[in-house]
């Protein structure tokens, strides 16, 4: 073997003697008889460790710093519970998420509010249940969120979202920090922003904030970030540098990615010598606390060959759309044959092809460039890194119900979230 054939699974992957794939001490083909397939399997003591790598990574870095998820990379009940007693916080965009994160468990004052678009009902809940932080994106906010505050006789703490018009190498879609934007006021607009928050008596300004994007693998992007914030930093106490951080989708990023522990330490010194240490610091990681604990277990249907050889499986673009929205990459295996792309005698004896997904888009091409070891119906293939979009992003086209989510570790499975079922595709019908 050439390579970690595992660089890009949960941390405790490996394959036992038969080469058959574990998750979390759990055999693969075991699960996916046992829970059906397509299903997203996630590795707990993942979770629990990226959060633990996380939080201790800023208290070192910046005592009384706070980490908090950005929940809209696995909005699911048991992901945000782990988070929770985990001590972070959690980061939310919308009236269900914030719904969802009290569900969990989360005390509203470890919650803040994020989105471009809220409506009044969002930012009265957010008044009501007294959280954190409401991010303010746009003026509109400011007066509406100040009126419904005054209305309950409330003050509401917020912070400001600044476009720091630093773009950073990622995806357009995914890509946020640029000066045309959709999020957040540009450093001009945050002065007048600043001046009319202060000016409200039911406000209270904390802090700022920005986010450039996500799946970002190189870190100066950052410092120029705060660069562009820092001549606002007078006015605040926090300083939220958003998430970004990206993870390796294939081995070939697993060997450049940066350590937690780096990113916290360039995001800290950016501060600290463009700042100050008069700041508490606060960071929101979403996609690099989930993706690598999650993998998507599929059952091969059918092999066709004409022009090319496609493996058909029983899932595809309604439990993972990123391929189709973003162009992304994935690695994928049979789960008791896996190849070695580097050792020139497997690649020769593999299947060259291409595993899509059942749906009716021919752009619902899951992995483009599959090297597999004779797919045949019946196999079970492994996707990697799907812990992050994958479920949030889930639908039914199709009408084809979504999938589980089941937590493995310690040689045991339990489903977290139950397959959906189809009579549950006409349950809000209202005649």
């Amino acid at each position: 073997m050439t390579r970690d054939l595992l660089a890009v699974y949960p941390r405790d992957s490996a394959r036992d003697e038969r080469g058959r794939l574990l998750l979390g001490g759990c055999d693969a083909l075991e699960l996916a008889a046992e829970h059906g397939t397509p299903a997203y399997v996630v590795a707990e003591d993942d979770l629990r460790g990226q959060a633990r790598a996380y939080r201790d990574a800023f208290e070192a870095a910046a005592p009384g710093s706070h980490v908090s998820f950005a929940s809209k990379a696995f909005p699911c009940t048991a992901v945000l519970r782990v988070f929770e007693q985990e001590g972070l916080g959690v980061d939310v965009a919308s009236g269900g998420e914030l719904a969802l994160a009290l569900h969990a468990g989360f005390a509203p004052e470890r919650i803040h509010l994020h989105g471009n678009a809220r409506s009044e009902v969002e930012l009265a809940a957010a008044v009501d249940h007294g959280l954190r932080q409401v991010v303010i994106d746009n003026f509109d906010d400011i007066e509406r969120l100040a009126r419904i505050a005054a209305e309950r006789d409330a003050v509401q703490a917020v912070s400001i979202r600044v476009t720091p018009d630093v773009r950073g190498d990622t995806h357009d879609g995914i890509s946020t920090g640029q000066a045309d934007s959709k999020f957040g006021l540009g450093v001009a607009d945050a002065r007048e922003a600043i001046a009319r928050i202060t000016a409200q008596p039911s406000l209270r300004l904390d802090g700022l904030h920005f986010h450039i994007g996500s799946q970002l693998l190189e870190l100066d992007v950052f410092r120029r970030a705060v660069a562009a914030i820092a001549p606002l930093a007078d006015a605040v106490e926090e300083v939220n540098l958003g998430g970004g951080l990206g993870v390796a989708y294939v081995a070939d990023q697993a060997r450049h990615l940066p350590t937690v522990e780096e990113y916290a330490q360039e995001k800290v010194r950016a501060v600290r010598e463009l700042i100050g240490d008069r700041v508490r610091i606060a960071d929101e990681p979403g996609r690099s606390l989930v993706g690598r604990a999650g993998v998507t277990l599929y059952g091969v249907q059918t092999v066709k060959r004409n022009v090319s050889t496609w493996v058909g499986v029983d899932g595809g673009m309604a439990d993972n759309l990123r391929p189709m929205l973003y162009g992304a990459r994935y690695e994928v295996q049979v789960v008791d044959r896996f190849v070695d792309p580097e050792d020139p005698a497997q690649v020769a004896a593999a299947t060259h092809c291409k595993v899509v997904g059942k749906h009716c888009e021919s752009s619902d091409v899951l992995v483009a460039d599959a090297l597999l070891d004779a797919p045949r119906a019946g196999d079970v293939l492994v996707v990697p890194v799907t812990g992050a979009y994958g479920y949030a992003m889930a639908n039914t086209y199709n009408g084809v119900p979504r999938s589980p989510v089941v937590f493995v570790g310690g040689g045991r499975s339990r489903v977290v979230v139950r397959r959906e079922r189809v009579e549950e595709l006409w349950a809000r019908d209202a005649e």
